[in-house]
């Protein structure tokens, strides 16, 4: 009864006017320095975003679901070095043949297969953590801790991948240098390497027992001939007129010619020695289809004259061509990945030093 007589223009009704308004003023500042207390960076936002609109892809290993994995794999294994690439960006701001030649040594970083382990250990579990989260989040809004926690093993992650692609990237070089592609601009070839060496870095399962490079040449040189496919198609859409002063001389004819000949001695080589370890019916199979008997004349043979031979079919023969070719791709890839190496280790020797 009293409270309906106090008219809100009185001093008491106004002097409780003014206590609601300053409450609901406190109650937007609190609520705006909360807000405050937690605040992304645009960089942070973007990074939040992307991990939570794609799954993410990671190679599983029972590492990761033994007691204490996140001790074991971080704080109880070996340090590995981190890579020098200081003589990286002067290399490619000018990647011409002569940039290379240089007296002054650096070194050279090359890991074992244990270190590989460890890197690749290290960034597939920071994955396999941020996929969890993905799974425990689902479709909310994640809480400032889960954001957190996405971040630091996102970091965590590109961390690794970095090191292991920059311990590589003379690798990509390497293998650049051997592509006898001279139509293709060199710049272009190695920044389709080294997006090659990213992909394989991302895929690679160092639980399978081999060693990164072998795995990434093969990943290179697929990128290399994606390349140049890409560059022919493009040169037939888009030909140029005839001009006599720019006709091409038959360099690269000879090129290839000599590259065919020097890929058939050293297969040749490889069923002679049995480096494949091939059976005595897949050494003679490849031996008659592809003529390379004990006479060099020697006229390749057809599948149903090699069947005929072996008493089998020309559609076994052909099986047992396959798998024999196989095993000598495996030989001449491991072959193309020691070379390189070698290489790498040759042409680093020639960087200029950063001092």
């Amino acid at each position: 009864m009293i409270r309906t007589m106090i008219d809100h223009n009185s001093p008491l009704g106004r002097l409780r006017q003014r206590q609601r308004v300053s409450s609901r003023d406190a109650a937007q500042k609190s609520s705006r320095t909360t807000k405050r207390r937690w605040r992304l960076s645009s960089e942070e936002e973007r990074i939040l975003r992307h991990v939570m609109t794609e799954e993410m892809d990671y190679i599983d290993s029972e590492e990761f679901r033994k007691p204490d994995a996140e001790q074991r794999i971080y704080d109880q294994a070996p340090a590995v070095q981190k890579p020098d690439v200081s003589w990286y960006r002067p290399l490619m701001d000018d990647p011409t043949p002569a940039r290379n030649q240089s007296t002054k040594k650096t070194s050279t970083l090359l890991l074992t297969a244990a270190e590989e382990r460890v890197l690749f250990l290290q960034y597939n579990y920071a994955r396999h953590r941020i996929a969890e989260l993905q799974r425990e989040i689902g479709s909310t809004e994640p809480t400032e801790e889960q954001a957190k926690e996405i971040l630091r093993w996102y970091r965590v992650a590109q961390s690794y991948r970095e090191q292991i692609a920059e311990t590589n990237l003379a690798l990509v070089l390497a293998m650049a240098k051997r592509t006898r592609m001279s139509e293709v601009d060199f710049a272009d070839l190695v920044s389709e390497g080294n997006m090659a060496l990213l992909r394989s870095v991302d895929k690679f399962d160092c639980d399978r027992g081999f060693k990164f490079s072998t795995y990434a040449c093969r990943a290179i040189l697929k990128a290399f001939s994606r390349q140049g496919m890409k560059l022919s198609k493009y040169r037939q859409r888009f030909p140029t007129d005839f001009d006599p002063s720019m006709e091409k001389s038959n360099h690269l004819e000879t090129l290839r010619r000599t590259h065919e000949e020097e890929c058939a001695d050293e297969v040749k080589h490889i069923v002679e020695t049995n480096e494949a370890e091939l059976s005595d019916v897949e050494r003679t199979v490849i031996q008659h289809r592809f003529g390379l008997g004990a006479k060099d004349d020697a006229p390749p043979l057809t599948l149903e004259q090699v069947g005929q031979i072996i008493g089998v079919t020309k559609e076994r023969v052909r099986q047992i061509q396959n798998k024999a070719l196989e095993k000598i791709r495996a030989i001449l890839e491991e072959n193309v990945a020691e070379t390189s190496i070698q290489e790498m280790l040759e042409e680093a020797s020639h960087h200029p030093s950063p001092n």
